[in-house]
């Protein structure tokens, strides 16, 4: 670590702006060093409070009474949401999808702390794609669970083609893409009101919860909210 208590481990010009890896030393907690993600110069990313990150994958297993489990999780960031999924012994195949390159990258180089964990498990795989246009696409593959952690909220887009995702037409050609008793789940900074309206006009069920946490670095309450989405098992017997 630097005298200035921050290590710029990569940075690079993208599509969204300018993305910047980085670890840094808390000058509060000595010895303490978190890795960060930021995009434009806002914090995108951090591993050091990872919880509704972790929670979007947990609630969403605990939500979905199933085993021999495939997910797919749209947005990798440092690859909390994947490997809570993959710490269910249910889950039997992950796949994330990446919008950024440089993100994929980082994992493949082993910058991020997760790195050897999740590329050491079988059930792991990445690739570099739009999410958001593989959803609105032909389902190749049905999912039990859809993870998707990229925007800040459904109605503050880190694109300008994300916005058509989280409206009705949006979510019904999203829902061909989930297997029977599949699961859509959403994280969001913000609680939204008109996307909960899409999801209950597109889903027989829908919940959406609060992810209270204290942010500890600046002794703050704080709440990330989840959204989750199904439709009704149909008994044909």
């Amino acid at each position: 670590m630097s005298r200035s208590n921050l290590e710029i481990l990569a940075y690079e010009a993208t599509p969204l702006g300018d993305l910047c890896l980085r670890r840094r030393e808390l000058l509060s907690r000595p010895g303490t060093v978190i890795t960060e993600i930021t995009l434009d110069h806002q914090l995108l990313m951090s591993s050091h409070n990872t919880v509704s990150e972790r929670a979007l994958a947990t609630e969403a297993l605990e939500r979905h009474p199933g085993t021999d489990l495939s997910v797919l999780v749209a947005g990798l960031g440092l690859g909390y949401t994947a490997a809570a999924a993959l710490a269910s012994t249910s889950v039997t195949r992950l796949e994330v999808i990446e919008f950024l390159p440089a993100v994929v990258g980082f994992l493949n180089e082993g910058l991020v702390p997760l790195s050897s964990e999740l590329l050491a498990d079988s059930r792991f795989g990445v690739r570099h794609g739009d999410a958001y246009a593989v959803l609105n696409g032909e389902a190749e593959d049905l999912w039990d669970l859809v993870l998707i952690d990229v925007d800040h909220a459904p109605d503050d887009h880190l694109g300008v083609d994300n916005k058509a995702f989280y409206t009705r037409p949006g979510l019904a050609r999203a829902k061909c893409h989930l297997a029977p008793g599949g699961i859509l789940a959403v994280w969001s900074y913000a609680e939204s009101s008109p996307f909960a309206d899409a999801l209950r006009a597109s889903f027989d069920v829908i919940e959406v919860i609060p992810v209270r946490y204290t942010n500890d670095l600046v002794d703050e309450e704080h709440a990330d909210w989840l959204f989750f989405a199904k439709d009704e098992l149909v008994n044909t017997a």
